[in-house]
């Protein structure tokens, strides 16, 4: 594989990272941009906050990786397949461990 489409292929699963995490990440903010019932839990932090943080993370990751394993053991295909696992396993840990802030609800 030449050197440019290693280049396009780190910069396409990048922008695939980026995408994946936002949209596994856009369930959960739902109720901080809708507010929950009546409006009244409304934060629209995570949309200037917590959303290019998620966006640059699914990006970054992915292409860290990509590049690391490219460096040092020069096979394309192991890099994307771990590339690939450390999207999973970076979706995975921000699903596992961001939940959007709820207020507690008063009962009295």
């Amino acid at each position: 594989m030449r050197e440019e489409g290693r280049g396009c292929a780190g910069i396409l699963l990048a922008a695939v990272g980026a995408v994946v995490s936002v949209l596994s990440w856009a369930p959960r903010a739902r109720v901080n941009v809708h507010g929950g019932f009546e409006g009244t839990h409304r934060d629209l932090s995570v949309l200037y906050v917590d959303l290019p943080l998620v966006a640059a993370g699914g990006a970054l990751v992915p292409l860290a990786v990509w590049l690391l394993v490219l460096r040092t053991s020069r096979r394309p295909w192991l890099a994307a397949v771990l590339a690939t696992g450390a999207l999973a396993l970076g979706v995975w840990g921000l699903l596992s461990w961001w939940t959007p802030y709820e207020r507690p609800e008063f009962t009295g």
